[in-house]
């Protein structure tokens, strides 16, 4: 493909995790031995997965005006990300997502978008120019959906390869403005809200998948948790990828990782079964260790745990 940068429109937020033995039930307070803080929000996440692998990132997003925003900010630079069309909305906080993680290493996330939510239409054509010199643009759906049916647009208006994680999938997204995609990368549970169609297994996903496929769009990966990921496109072909077995420790941001590593090592050869393949062992890396983008691993790390993947039969 002619160009290897990647450009991410999309969310950050501030994590607040909690690390806690059990949920509280309803109406009760309990004690939890952990609390950390840290750089998150789905758009942000996935920059800083593809940035860390090595890729060229360029992000496009807002921050609010609190004690947060020159932080986040910060630890985008810090990964080399270009952060020319990360701005500053007035009176506004930034994203903030508390984050509650059981010993198990499963996790409930409340998001609140902040200045996430003022990132409009009129933000991503100040950034056309520079989108244009882009292989792939990866989307979320923690910013307002105008502004992803205005980037899936301008990416088929310019031939720009698009992928949308519709994360978290509202009710009213309308599937009719995401055809033109080139990969749609949802879950289970967002297939079957975009699809209308149900999701209870996998014979499901891949109908749904399916369904979506024939409406135009290119490819459908689907995620499926531990047992790794699903890949539906054009001509028919469908393709498992299948996960491998780690201890988790903070399954936090995974889905996220997934995607970041995908997104690079895709521009980087245009062979996407070899970027799935890599895209699950980087996801089952990331939930070795807790946290969310602290638990990326570098290019160098990755292919140390890959390497000692080769003597297992199931890597």
């Amino acid at each position: 493909m002619a160009g290897k940068k990647i450009a991410v429109v999309g969310s950050n937020m501030v994590d607040l995790i909690t690390y806690t033995d059990r949920m509280p039930a309803p109406g009760e307070t309990i004690e939890a031995p952990r609390f950390e803080m840290g750089c998150g929000g789905k758009g942000a996440n996935q920059a800083i997965a593809a940035a860390r692998l090595g890729a060229e990132v360029m992000m496009i997003t807002k921050v609010g005006d609190d004690i947060f925003a020159d932080n986040t900010i910060r630890n985008l630079e810090t990964s080399g990300i270009d952060t020319r069309f990360v701005e500053r909305v007035p009176g506004t906080s930034s994203g903030v997502a508390p984050i509650f993680v059981e010993p198990s290493g499963e996790n409930c996330i409340l998001i609140i978008k902040g200045a996430n939510a003022h990132l409009s239409p009129a933000d991503i054509d100040r950034a056309e120019e520079a989108l244009k010199d882009c292989a792939l643009i990866v989307m979320q759906l923690e910013v307002p959906l105008e502004t992803i049916y205005h980037t899936v647009a301008l990416g088929a208006r310019h031939g720009i390869e698009t992928l949308l994680n519709p994360a978290p999938a509202p009710a009213e997204l309308d599937a009719s403005r995401i055809e033109t995609l080139t990969f749609l990368v949802p879950n289970q549970t967002e297939l079957a809200t975009i699809s209308g169609m149900p999701v209870t297994n996998e014979e499901d996903a891949e109908k749904a998948a399916r369904h979506l496929v024939e409406k135009g769009i290119r490819t459908v990966i689907v995620t499926l948790g531990g047992r790794g990921a699903l890949l539906v496109s054009a001509g028919a072909e469908t393709r498992r990828i299948e996960a491998i077995a780690v201890k988790p420790v903070d399954t936090t941001g995974a889905g996220d990782a997934f995607i970041g590593s995908f997104a690079r090592y895709y521009v980087e050869s245009g062979d996407m079964g070899g970027a799935l393949h890599k895209a699950v062992r980087y996801a089952a890396d990331s939930i070795t260790r807790p946290g969310t983008q602290k638990s990326y691993a570098s290019a160098e790390d990755f292919q140390a745990f890959l390497a000692g993947l080769e003597a297992s039969p199931s890597a």
